[in-house]
């Protein structure tokens, strides 16, 4: 197997592959479909990479808009990874996302908010539902109560983290994008549409 890839550049920004697992088993993900690519990136892992070897892997990330936490897993299940990695970048002063599911609260058992203060510029969290019946149809969650969970710390990430928004993906079976859209308004967040491709 050639060499694991933990960061891979797109448009300006850098990513960071941190982990494999995941608390949703989402049927419109590649990963789902036996895919683990990006363009050209293989994100296949062989291990979970330390913080140690992450930063390894980050090459001049000031020459990026932003450092993203996202690949084919969730980032949160490795929340000591990521806060680590992401202390480092903020030490260089480099702008921070955070694409999730938003299911880091229900995974850790606690609220893991208040930890990510300071860390986190953008965090972004996949809704992609109006109501818990399309959330498990798409997403089958693992966890019990997964959808409330997502949008209780929606509701509660503005508190900690500068830019909040919400995504939902257009053309998937039964997905509302007009009720996505008032949803992460009332709770006092962005909203970006994404666009469905098979």
């Amino acid at each position: 197997m050639s060499e694991q890839i933990i960061a891979y550049p797109l448009e300006n920004n850098l990513y960071l592959s941190i982990t494999d697992r995941c608390t949703l088993v989402c049927e419109f993900c590649p990963k789902t479909k036996g895919s683990l690519k990006i363009g050209d990136f293989d994100l296949s892992m062989d291990h979970r990479p330390s913080a140690e070897e992450i930063i390894a892997s980050i090459h001049h990330p000031e020459n990026y808009n932003e450092v993203v936490f996202c690949g084919y897993g969730e980032s949160t299940l490795r929340l000591k990874v990521l806060k680590d990695v992401a202390k480092w970048l903020k030490q260089r002063n480099i702008k921070i996302r955070l694409n999730t599911d938003g299911l880091g609260n229900l995974v850790n058992k606690r609220n893991i908010l208040p930890e990510l203060k300071g860390l986190i510029d953008t965090v972004s969290v996949s809704m992609n539902a109006q109501n818990e019946e399309v959330y498990i149809q798409h997403c089958q969650p693992q966890l019990e109560g997964s959808y409330q969970a997502m949008l209780d710390f929606l509701k509660d990430a503005p508190n900690y983290i500068p830019r909040v928004i919400a995504s939902a993906i257009n053309g998937l079976d039964g997905v509302d994008i007009d009720a996505c859209r008032s949803i992460a308004e009332n709770l006092g967040v962005e909203f970006r549409q994404r666009e469905y491709f098979d």
